[in-house]
């Protein structure tokens, strides 16, 4: 089970930045660089889907376990 949490934590640290990384390159977000960046409006949604399928295998990985 322990072995989960830095699983989960990564996922949630990914998506939370794939999230922020769309929103500047959608230009949602301002006052960065990034801001209004086809590169990033690509990218980040690439990692936020990256984090979310991460937290989802270690919920899905928590509840296996736990009925054993």
């Amino acid at each position: 089970m322990k072995r989960l949490w830095p699983l989960l934590l990564v996922g949630v640290i990914l998506a939370a930045v794939g999230l922020v990384w769309t929103l500047q390159g959608l230009n949602v977000l301002g006052g960065s660089a990034m801001s209004g960046s086809a590169l990033w409006a690509t990218i980040g949604p690439i990692v936020l889907i990256a984090g979310v399928v991460l937290v989802i295998v270690a919920i899905v990985a928590r509840r296996r376990r736990g009925t054993r």
